[in-house]
């Protein structure tokens, strides 16, 4: 009901923009630049965490383009969701084909289907936001691909199987602890999810840590329905060793930093990929020495 009555607003009240306050717009022209007038670049975080896939974001999380998710996503600006879906739509576009040296895509864009699998926010935060902005922001990008001739559809398969705590004052290490086994495919969603192009998206990656437990959850899942319920697939060993190793001095920290993304051969169709409308500036890889 909360959700309806912020649609109905949205179009009957005049609105300034939620990025810089421009009056009677609610986007302008300059925010909207700065939300998807760049090419979207692959983003990597320091330490990367084990079984992150590859993410490319639309742009650096900042300025507008902070105000504007998280107007969207704390205050039910309901009327970004189409703007920030063609921007994570960019992000899925650039990382759909596999990737070549430096994350760039090789293969063509608009060729097969995707399917877009939003990181399932905690059940308390859509209760009380009244929405749920990621799988809100997938649908619009998924009308987006479809529009430029990109066949994609969204699958909302993953869930959270136990509760987890709110991860804003949470640092890297902490925020791995506090999602580790935390989600889990739905039933039947394993169907969807095998043989398919998926990239799971959502709408900030800052440690990797959600990104990285919803990537193992759908690993999981499609390897458990190829081994008829027996999940294997050789992610425990490198898991393993980050745990030893996250303690470790902080110069050390970065050892999984450029190391190949876990994947189980010809279990997704292609390798797992992940988009997300925007990552901390100097996750950007253009930005580093």
């Amino acid at each position: 009901m909360r959700g309806w009555w912020r649609d109905l607003t949205d179009l009957v009240l005049p609105a300034d923009c939620a990025g810089c306050g421009a009056p009677r717009t609610e986007l302008c022209p300059r925010c909207r630049t700065a939300l998807g007038g760049a090419v979207p670049r692959r983003v990597r975080p320091l330490p990367e965490p084990p079984g992150l896939p590859v993410v490319h974001a639309a742009a650096p999380y900042a300025g507008e383009v902070r105000a504007l998710l998280l107007a969207h996503k704390e205050r039910g600006a309901l009327a970004l969701a189409g703007a920030l879906g063609a921007a994570l739509a960019g992000a899925v576009r650039t990382g759909l084909g596999p990737a070549g040296p430096g994350g760039v895509p090789t293969r063509r864009p608009g060729s097969g289907s995707v399917l877009l699998v939003p990181v399932p926010s905690a059940r308390w935060a859509v209760r009380a936001r009244g929405h749920d902005p990621v799988r809100r922001m997938a649908l619009a990008a998924a009308g987006e691909l479809r529009r430029t001739g990109t066949q994609a559809r969204v699958a909302a398969v993953l869930r959270q199987r136990r509760a987890v705590a709110d991860q804003t004052e949470l640092d890297a290490r902490q925020r791995l602890e506090n999602l580790a086994g935390a989600l889990e495919v739905t039933a039947g969603g394993e169907r969807l999810l095998t043989g398919s192009r998926v990239v799971l998206v959502d709408d900030l990656m800052t440690t990797g840590a959600s990104l990285a437990e919803a990537a193992r959850a759908v690993r999981e899942a499609v390897v458990s329905r190829r081994n008829g319920g027996t999940a294997v697939y050789g992610a425990g060993t490198r898991e393993g060793r980050w745990e030893r190793r996250i303690g470790a001095r902080p110069d050390r920290e970065n050892w999984v930093h450029g190391a190949p993304e876990i994947v189980a051969p010809n279990v997704i169709g292609e390798a797992l990929r992940a988009a997300v409308v925007a990552a901390p500036r100097d996750s950007f890889e253009i930005n580093r020495n």
